[in-house]
This record gives C-alpha cells, sequence and structure tokens, in this order.
C-alpha cells in the first residue's frame, strides 16, 4: 500500500518547483514504491492536485484559465467514435451486421425504443438494444452536449480542472460531446452512472477518450448511487423522463453539487420530454428558492416563476449522415420511409440550474417601463414595451414569423408574430434562442384558437437584442 499521503506533499511542492517526474517523487516515499505506482496514484489524485500528464510522462499544474468559449458546430460525428461503434457490431454480428437476422433484431429495437419514448414506457436496454440505442443517438446526443456547454463557457464558468457526474450515461453520446469541447490541457474527472446493457458500450466508446480525460462506469442507478465529494457538472443527458422521481433524483444531486458548479439537463425535443423536463425545473427551482435557472428560460422578474405549457427547445444545424446508420436504414421494410433509421436532426431542449445565483444575463424587468406577461390579460389590444427571452426558432409555416417568448413570470404561452418585417425589427428573427430582447411599441393580442397571447411585430414596432 503506497503512502498517498506522502505522494501528494511532494506533489505539492515538486509543482511550484519543476514538471512532477514519478521516478523522482518514488525515491522520496517510504518503501520506495515502483515509480509506476506513483504514477498511478498521482493520476487518481490529479483533479484535486491540478496536475496534468504530458505525454513525457510528467505533471505540470493545470492552467488557471477558463475554458474558452468555442463556437461549436460539428457537422459529423466523428470517424474515431463511429469506427469504435462499428467495432462492436462487427465483435457481436459480424461484418454484415446491418443485414440479415442481425439487422431485423437492431432495427425492431429502433422501433421499439422510438414508441416506449413516444408513449412515455419505461424503457428496457439489452445488448441489441443498446447497439440500437447507440446507432440511432450517438450522433444527435454528441452534437447537443456542446452547444449546451457553451452557455456556461461564454461566462467563463466552465474551469480546466472539472469533476463530472453523468447520470443515466446511456451509451456514451454526451460523454464524448463533452470530452471533444473541453481543451486538450484540461483535466478532468469523469464518472458515469449506467445501471444497463449500455455501460458496455459506454466503456468502450470512453476508451477513445485522451489521458487527461479520466473516467470511471458506474453500473448503478440514479437513486442508489452515494456521490462521493463535490462535482462541477451534474449532467442528465435524455434520461430524465425515464425515472420514476426526476425532480427528487435532481435535489438529491444538487447537493453534491460544488458551489460554483451546475447542473445541466438535456432532453429530447418532443412535446413529451421537453414539457416534461421545464416540469421538473419548476418545480426543483421554485419562486425565491435556492435553485437558479442559469438558462435558457431565465426569469425577469423576481418573485415569479412561469406556469405556461413550458415546450421550448432549441435547433442547431442537422450532422451529416453517419455510414452505420445509412447501412441500417438500408435494410429497413418497405412500407418504411427512407431515413426511418437515421437521426441527424440535432434538436433538444435543456435546462442550466445553479445554486451561487449566477445567470448568464443579469437583466431584469423594471416595472416602470415593461409590462409583464403575467398580467398581459390587462394590455389586450395595447400597445406595449416587453422585455422577454426568445424560446424557439421560427414556428410558421411560410406566413408570419411565429417565435415562442417568455419572461418567466407567463401563465400561458406568448407568441412574437413578425406580420412586417422592417430593419428595426430584424433582431426577433436574427436572436439566438436564449437571447433577451426588448420589443417596443409590440400590439398585445389574444389568440382564442391557440388559446395563447400573441405579441405582434410590426413596421411600428422596434425590437432590440439586450447584451
Amino acid at each position: 500500500m503506497i503512502d498517498r499521503d506522502a505522494v501528494r506533499d511532494n506533489a505539492k511542492y515538486l509543482r511550484n518547483v519543476r514538471p512532477i517526474d514519478p521516478d523522482e517523487i518514488a525515491d522520496y516515499i517510504e518503501g520506495a514504491p515502483h515509480p509506476a505506482v506513483v504514477k498511478q496514484t498521482l493520476r487518481e489524485e490529479a483533479s484535486d492536485l491540478g496536475l496534468f500528464e504530458r505525454d513525457d510522462g510528467t505533471f505540470v499544474p493545470v492552467s488557471d484559465d477558463p475554458v474558452p468559449f468555442q463556437n461549436w458546430s460539428p457537422t459529423a460525428f466523428p470517424d474515431d467514435y463511429s469506427f469504435a461503434l462499428e467495432d462492436m457490431l462487427i465483435e457481436r454480428y459480424g461484418a454484415n451486421w446491418h443485414v440479415g437476422d442481425s439487422g431485423d433484431r437492431l432495427r425492431q429495437r429502433v422501433r421499439q425504443l422510438k414508441e416506449d419514448y413516444y408513449r412515455g414506457n419505461p424503457v428496457e436496454y439489452d445488448e441489441d438494444a443498446a447497439l440500437g440505442y447507440a446507432i440511432y443517438h450517438l450522433p444527435d446526443y454528441y452534437a447537443a452536449v456542446g452547444y449546451v456547454l457553451s452557455d456556461l463557457a461564454e461566462r467563463n464558468l466552465l474551469s480546466r480542472t472539472l469533476r463530472i457526474l453523468d447520470v443515466g450515461a446511456g451509451t456514451g453520446g454526451p460523454a464524448l460531446g463533452l470530452h471533444d469541447y473541453l481543451p486538450d490541457d484540461s483535466v478532468v474527472d469523469y464518472h458515469a452512472l449506467e445501471p444497463s446493457a449500455s455501460a458496455d458500450v459506454l466503456e468502450r466508446m470512453l476508451g477513445e477518450a485522451r489521458r487527461n480525460f479520466r473516467t470511471t462506469v458506474h453500473r448503478e442507478t440514479a437513486e442508489a448511487f452515494d456521490p462521493e465529494g463535490e462535482y462541477d457538472i451534474v449532467l442528465f443527458g435524455s434520461v430524465l423522463s425515464e425515472l420514476d422521481d426526476p425532480a427528487a433524483v435532481v435535489r438529491k444531486y444538487l447537493d453534491a453539487l460544488a458551489d460554483d458548479g451546475a447542473i445541466v439537463a438535456i432532453a429530447p425535443a418532443d412535446r413529451n420530454t421537453s414539457i416534461g423536463l421545464r416540469e421538473i425545473e419548476r418545480e426543483v427551482a421554485p419562486a425565491n428558492g435556492d435553485v437558479t435557472v442559469y438558462s435558457p428560460t431565465l426569469r425577469l422578474w423576481d418573485g415569479y416563476a412561469p406556469s405556461d405549457r413550458g415546450w421550448s427547445f432549441d435547433v442547431k444545424s442537422d450532422l451529416d449522415v453517419p455510414g452505420f446508420q445509412r447501412r441500417l436504414d438500408e435494410g429497413r421494410d418497405s412500407d418504411e420511409d427512407e431515413g426511418t433509421f437515421i437521426n441527424v436532426d440535432v434538436q433538444y431542449s435543456y435546462s442550466i440550474l445553479r445554486t451561487d445565483g449566477e445567470r448568464r444575463l443579469d437583466v431584469r424587468g423594471n416595472p416602470s417601463r415593461f409590462a409583464k406577461m403575467a398580467e398581459m390579460e390587462r394590455h389586450v389590444t395595447n400597445r406595449i414595451d416587453l422585455l422577454a427571452v426568445k424560446l424557439s426558432h421560427d414556428l410558421s409555416e411560410g406566413n408570419n414569423q411565429v417565435f415562442k417568448i417568455g419572461d418567466g413570470s407567463e401563465g400561458v404561452d406568448h407568441y412574437a408574430v413578425r406580420t412586417h418585417p422592417t430593419v428595426l425589427n430584424a433582431d426577433v428573427a436574427d436572436a439566438d434562442y436564449g437571447d433577451v430582447l426588448v420589443f417596443e411599441n409590440i400590439l398585445a393580442l389574444w389568440n382564442d384558437d391557440e388559446e395563447a397571447y400573441n405579441l405582434v411585430v410590426d413596421d411600428e414596432t422596434l425590437v432590440d437584442r439586450v447584451a
């Protein structure tokens, strides 16, 4: 048994002097442990000590600079990960995994998974289902997590030394996206919870991780796992809809969050899971509570929380179709549409929660200037000024542009309807999902058919994006 405290003490001293060499530290430790044992100990302690392992086997301090914001916009699922997945498919089913009985089984598993998600049924993962799930979901889950992390990186809120817990990690799409978003000189202590057969796929995919992205897979449920220490990020990637009491699970892991950490929850964009995510967010972060919604559904009025339907999701550019999806799709039934087994749309709902009060934009409504959505009934047929978050892309079908908006006080859905485009109101279309907009002279109307408020953006309306 190596004296771990002695290794830590020597590393703390040497880090301020020169690169830490396991061979040198071994000479200072009672019992003269083998340098390989010292190196492994340093790897295990690297996150706490803030040490980065170089290619030559020595360790140096991690940069104090935060993770930089990057223009994350992947066009394809990376080849290395595609090859790793196809290797697994070939090992299990043979070179022609996508045809014959094995191809039929995989397609049936994908059909069943899609049906279960749509119906809200419990999802069961055997080995075939796990591989089918990986084929269908690895690419879009990989892409989505990087876009969400950008909300934190733009405010310099991601350290280069991170301890991450991925709850319900599945086959590894979010983990791979995390890995590729974070810079090569970061040190990550990544822990995954995955009790199902998906853990086998996950471990194989994590084999592609770089040296300083250190991984541990716990084959336990979110409810049973006992977290040790604090985490900078607790990630729920498309798993909350599968839990019996998701709000209770989120609250459990809020207690395991570092003071400046974040809960990052992502869900598919479909109606049920998207609305379900927002319901969990509202239960865990009530008005005047200790949990803050960092993004995207900012609450612009103190003391209020929304109670509208809450269906809101972001849309990014499609990915190229990976070869493994194309091959599976080629064997579809004659009555199935082309693309049934292709999934490269990047559409997702998300919520970032914090306990330190940080918000993506520190903007709040001023009642002397802006109307409040909670009181919209009194403003119908009037022109008003409004402060709101953009919560959708264009929802129209070719007529007037329609965008969901919210201010965190709304009890029913509100939509900005652009009937007369001008240069002065272009920001309503050009702004990104989650941006805060100021609307001046917007016309408030009630839509009986949709049971929602339509806020009309016409040639008398000015729209400005809040920096």
